[in-house]
C-alpha cells in the first residue's frame, strides 16, 4: 500500500492530534486527581480507608484526623493500626468492631465517640461503606463527621425540658414521667417523699419574689443534697418538691425522713441562708406497678396533716 503526499500528510497529522489528545487527557486527569486529593487533604472531615484482610492497616487517612483528636493521632493510625480500638470510647467498642469486621447496616450512620489526645471523648458521626473483593469484606472506607456541637446541643434541649429553669431539679413533667413508668412498666419497691414550704408565700410579699427565689433554691440545694444520688428529686410546684425512692425498704425511707428533718434544723441553726421551714409526708409501697396513684394521695395528705400541726403549734421562725 503506498501513500501519496497527501495522504501522509494527513496520516501525520491524525498521530500528532491522537498524541496530543492523549496528552491533554493525561494533564487534564492529573489535575482533575490533584484537585481532588486536594480536596480530600483539606476536608474537615475525616476520610479513611481501613483494610482488614488480609492484614489491618489504613490504606488512607486524611490529617484532618490531627486537627479534631490532636497531633499525633495520624502517625499514631499508620504506625499502629489498632490504636483505633485503644481511642474509641469503651461503650462503642462493639460497634467499632462490627463496622470493620461486617457486623453493622452500612446503610444507616454510624454514631460515636472518640477520645482526644487531652482525654476528652467528642462526638462523631459516620457513613461507611464495605469493600469487597471476590465476594469477601477486605476494608471499610468512610467518612466521619465532628457532631459535637450538635450533640451537646441537643443534650441542653433534653435537660432544660425535663429540669426546673430556677432550681436545676428535675421539673414536674420528668417526675410525671418516671411515675408513670413505675405505674405501667416496671414493679419495684418504690417510696414518696412531698415536700412543701410554708412560708413562701410570706417570703414574696415581705421581702420580695427575689428573696422568695431563694429560699426555693435553698431548700432544692437541701433537697438535692440529701437525695440526688439515690432518688429522684424534682420541683413540681411553685411551693412543691417530690422525692422518688426506687428500690428501697421502708426503713430506708423512714431514716431519710428523720435525716431531712435534722438537715433542716441543721441548716437553720447555721444561719447561712433563708431560714427553711417544710412540711412533708412519705408514702411506701412494696410494689409500685398499679400503685402511684394511691402513693402520691397518701404521701399528699400526710404532707398536709404535717402543714396543719405545725401551724397549730405555730411552728415559725424565732422574732415571727
Amino acid at each position: 500500500m503506498k501513500f501519496n503526499k497527501w495522504s501522509l500528510d494527513i496520516f501525520k497529522r491524525t498521530i500528532f492530534t491522537r498524541k496530543k489528545r492523549e496528552k491533554d487527557y493525561l494533564k487534564k486527569g492529573f489535575e482533575v486527581q490533584k484537585k481532588v486529593f486536594n480536596i480530600v487533604e483539606s476536608s474537615k472531615d475525616i476520610i479513611y480507608c481501613y483494610e482488614s484482610n488480609p492484614s489491618s492497616k489504613f490504606r488512607y487517612l486524611s490529617p484532618s484526623i490531627n486537627t479534631l483528636l490532636g497531633q499525633g493521632v495520624l502517625e499514631e493510625a499508620y504506625n499502629d493500626p489498632s490504636s483505633p480500638f485503644e481511642r474509641i470510647h469503651p461503650d462503642d467498642f462493639e460497634l467499632l468492631n462490627e463496622k470493620i469486621y461486617g457486623g453493622i447496616d452500612y446503610n444507616k450512620p454510624v454514631i460515636q465517640r472518640w477520645r482526644t489526645i487531652e482525654g476528652d471523648f467528642l462526638w462523631f458521626e459516620e457513613y461507611a461503606t464495605p469493600i469487597y473483593e471476590k465476594e469477601q469484606l477486605v476494608a471499610v472506607q468512610g467518612i466521619i463527621r465532628n457532631i459535637d456541637e450538635r450533640v451537646k446541643f441537643i443534650q441542653d434541649i433534653e435537660y432544660q425540658m425535663s429540669h426546673d429553669s430556677l432550681t436545676n431539679i428535675h421539673n414536674r413533667q420528668f417526675f410525671d414521667n418516671i411515675a408513670a413508668k413505675s405505674n405501667l412498666d416496671f414493679d419495684t419497691p418504690v417510696a414518696m417523699i412531698l415536700c412543701d414550704l410554708d412560708e413562701l408565700k410570706f417570703m414574696n410579699d415581705a421581702y420580695g419574689h427575689k428573696k422568695g427565689d431563694e429560699l426555693i433554691k435553698a431548700a432544692a440545694n437541701l433537697l438535692k443534697r440529701i437525695f440526688s444520688e439515690i432518688a429522684v428529686v424534682a420541683r413540681v410546684g411553685g411551693d412543691e418538691f417530690a422525692v422518688l425512692l426506687i428500690d428501697r425498704s421502708k426503713r430506708e425511707v423512714e431514716s431519710l425522713c428523720e435525716l431531712l428533718m435534722e438537715e433542716i434544723l441543721l441548716q437553720n441553726s447555721l444561719k447561712k441562708g433563708p431560714h427553711i421551714s417544710m412540711s412533708f409526708g412519705h408514702a411506701y409501697r412494696s410494689h409500685s406497678k398499679g400503685n402511684m396513684d394511691s402513693l402520691f394521695m397518701e404521701a399528699d395528705q400526710k404532707m398536709f396533716q404535717d402543714k396543719r400541726r405545725r401551724k397549730e403549734q405555730k411552728l415559725v421562725r424565732p422574732g415571727r
